[in-house]
């Protein structure tokens, strides 16, 4: 994929502020620090595109990225050590659960991961969620960068048997310092927003 344009477009809390362009969705959801911002600015090679945050978890808000003008990357809250008050973090819980079961633009979400530890059970949690419900999710172990190719093995095998993922499933080692995983991400992502074109046959 040729990232020829990338545009913030808002800051959502509700449906009401969602675009309405009927553009295809890819969600992202992860810890609060695990680099959900970071990997936009990978993706797209933009420096501070995606705004990261030295106080994880503040941002109680669905950020849409439009990129090549074909499609949105949505940028959900994070979860696990948010600082807010637990009125808040319900209001969150029910902002993103409304979308991730209710929003037809939505085509798959990325999970992020640590690849450094065991998924956590907020991110087990998560997993089973969207499993149940049908919605196509990608697993991607963020900051492979931090350990060596011998740990990169054990730690995907670790995180595989700790979401119980079925044999098939891929797990993409992904790192935003170095680019490791960018064009396969690249790949990934081109499969699961293409459109069909009225009148064009399919392949």
């Amino acid at each position: 994929m040729k990232i020829s344009s990338s545009e913030f477009v808002i800051s959502a809390v509700g449906p009401k502020q969602y675009p309405a362009t009927g553009l295809p969705e890819v969600a992202l959801v992860g810890r609060s620090n695990v680099g959900k911002s970071s990997l936009i600015n990978c993706f797209v090679n933009r420096r501070n595109f995606a705004r990261t945050s030295s106080r994880p978890g503040k941002t109680g808000t669905l950020n849409y990225y439009l990129i090549n003008n074909a499609w949105y990357f949505v940028d959900l809250p994070g979860y696990g050590f948010a600082q807010v008050s637990r009125e808040t973090k319900a209001q969150w819980a029910k902002m993103i659960e409304g979308y991730l079961q209710n929003r037809q633009e939505l085509r798959a979400v990325i999970q992020l991961v640590d690849i450094r530890h065991p998924p956590s059970e907020d991110d087990r949690t998560m997993y089973d969620w969207l499993l149940n419900r049908g919605i196509p999710v990608l697993i991607v172990a963020t900051k492979a960068d931090k350990i060596s190719r011998g740990q990169t093995v054990r730690q995907l095998q670790q995180i595989k048997q700790a979401l119980d993922l079925p044999g098939t499933d891929v797990i993409l080692p992904f790192s935003a310092e170095t680019a490791l995983g960018r064009e396969e991400l690249h790949s990934l992502v081109a499969e699961i927003t293409v459109t069909e074109v009225p009148g064009e046959p399919t392949v």
